[in-house]
């Protein structure tokens, strides 16, 4: 119960971080955004070592995590510029496909989840791609160049979630600051080849350091989330960042929820219910 808990905070804060990321990337470069946004994560996630730090990483966990930095980098970078091209729920539902990564994952290691749960993965999928899908007409206008940056990120987003679930068994804070390592390292490098503006108004600043804020709460609960559960499973109640993203969009923006998405709410709830149950 504790591990599907954790997977719903972090993806409460991966939605909140996305549509704050993506809104920003519409008015300044992504690496821009990334760029100031992440290293507040580190510097919270350095903080949070000192308190919660246990035995460290072996040197190939913290290449791994390192790893799912960088591909959290590429993630974030494409998922924001998607948005920014395209219609944000067309975005958020290819996004949200990522999930299918931990899960077969998990499976593939022989994690043998009971049938209610297995009913509930597939409930939870199924709503988050109903709650993230616009109607035929917003799939039409979405651009090539918007889908193919949000099947990057997806996939992205998977694999970030498999490296944080391999480091974070022996130690998740110290696997949050590797994470973030390799995605500034990363972002250091886009930043000499493109140079991009880094003027941001002050007024902008707080919302590029919340970004980061939630980026790490996000990572480190999903990180704690494997240890007390499934992959399988936290990573389903995890992705449902999409639904989060696509209901700001809805109140902030002032985007409509169709009747499918409607409905979708309801699956999802209803397939973490489940997967909860089993727990």
């Amino acid at each position: 119960m504790l591990g599907i808990a954790l997977g719903l905070i972090s993806s409460l804060s991966w939605g909140t971080s996305d549509f704050l990321g993506g809104l920003q990337a519409r008015r300044f470069s992504v690496i821009t955004v990334l760029l100031i946004s992440q290293p507040v994560g580190l510097v919270l996630a350095l903080v949070a070592v000192l308190f919660l730090g246990e035995t460290g990483l072996s040197a190939a966990e913290a290449g791994v995590a390192a790893a799912a930095g960088l591909a959290g980098v590429v993630a974030l970078g494409t998922f924001y510029r998607a948005q920014a091209l395209g219609t944000v729920s067309v975005v958020a539902t290819i996004g949200a496909l990522g999930v299918v990564v931990p899960v077969a994952a998990g499976l593939l290691q022989g994690e043998e989840p009971g049938a209610i749960q297995l009913i509930g993965v597939g409930a939870g999928i199924g709503g988050v791609l109903l709650v993230a899908r616009e109607p035929d007409p917003e799939w039409r206008a979405a651009g090539r160049t918007a889908v193919g940056l949000a099947a990057i990120a997806a996939l992205g987003f998977g694999l970030v979630m498999l490296g944080i679930d391999y480091a974070a068994e022996s130690d998740p804070a110290w696997t949050i600051v590797f994470v973030r390592i390799g995605g500034i390292a990363s972002l250091v490098v886009a930043a000499l080849i493109a140079r991009p503006s880094l003027r941001v108004p002050a007024q902008n600043l707080p919302v590029l350091a919340l970004i980061g804020l939630l980026e790490i709460i996000a990572n480190t609960s999903f990180a704690l989330a494997t240890r007390e559960g499934l992959l399988s499973l936290v990573s389903v109640a995890a992705s449902l960042y999409s639904a989060v993203t696509i209901l700001l969009a809805r109140f902030v923006l002032g985007e409509q929820l169709a009747r499918s998405q409607q409905v979708g709410v309801v699956i999802a709830i209803a397939g973490v219910t489940m997967i909860a149950a089993g727990a």
